[in-house]
């Protein structure tokens, strides 16, 4: 849906959901990420994207965000679409702030981490918003190397986030996604049956088995 939309409805924001799925970056090393036998055991789906970053856990207590811009610099569609995050975020009483590695923290932990993919036409900046996500689970799904853990002074995954709904967050899921799409859109677009073809054979790019495995395609 985002290369679709980049190509033909650029300046456009949509959420999403996920079933418990790990998805990590297009030059990311696979088996040195995920705990694949981990995931395969209890049903947990493993996609790569094609834009770069680290490796991110979600599922429904997650909240998936793409923010589709016309703009080509990379470094400009971050600082507009983290700029605008944090600002909604903060607007619903959180203190809500971005950092220079593209996430959003509150309260100092991560609650969004984002990466963006450049194409000829635009820029696809998307991310997490962590609102109810199972960290027990994420830990499990996720491994990290233990050098990137000690090179940040840290013992494990969970303690860098936290979930919106721990941070003093007054109402729920679906008044959440309610409001950032108040904050970030103006009208709706709809699909046609033509349109959802075309999104249809892009999304075999993504469920190319090579390209899961080692970020090439047949």
């Amino acid at each position: 849906m985002e290369e679709w939309a980049v190509e033909h409805a650029p300046d456009t924001f949509f959420l999403w959901n996920v079933r418990p799925t790990v998805i990590f970056g297009r030059n990311q090393d696979m088996e040195a990420e995920v705990n694949v036998p981990y995931c395969l055991e209890h049903g947990i789906e493993m996609y790569r994207r094609k834009s770069g970053g680290g490796c991110v856990y979600a599922d429904e207590g997650n909240l998936m965000i793409s923010f589709i811009t016309s703009q080509s610099d990379v470094n400009k569609a971050f600082d507009e679409y983290l700029s605008r995050l944090a600002d909604a975020l903060r607007s619903m009483g959180l203190d809500a702030v971005r950092t220079e590695h593209n996430d959003v923290l509150v309260g100092g932990r991560k609650v969004s981490g984002n990466a963006c993919y450049a194409t000829k036409t635009g820029c696809i900046v998307h991310g997490t918003l962590l609102y109810d996500v199972d960290f027990g689970e994420m830990e499990r799904a996720i491994t990290p190397s233990k050098e990137k853990l000690d090179s940040k002074g840290i013992k494990s995954v969970r303690q860098r986030v936290t979930n919106l709904k721990d941070c003093g967050l007054l109402f729920d899921f679906e008044v959440l996604k309610s409001k950032l799409i108040d904050y970030f859109c103006k009208d709706m677009q709809f699909l046609s049956n033509p349109d959802m073809d075309e999104v249809l054979k892009i999304e075999q790019t993504y469920l190319d088995e090579n390209f899961i495995k080692y970020g090439r395609r047949n």
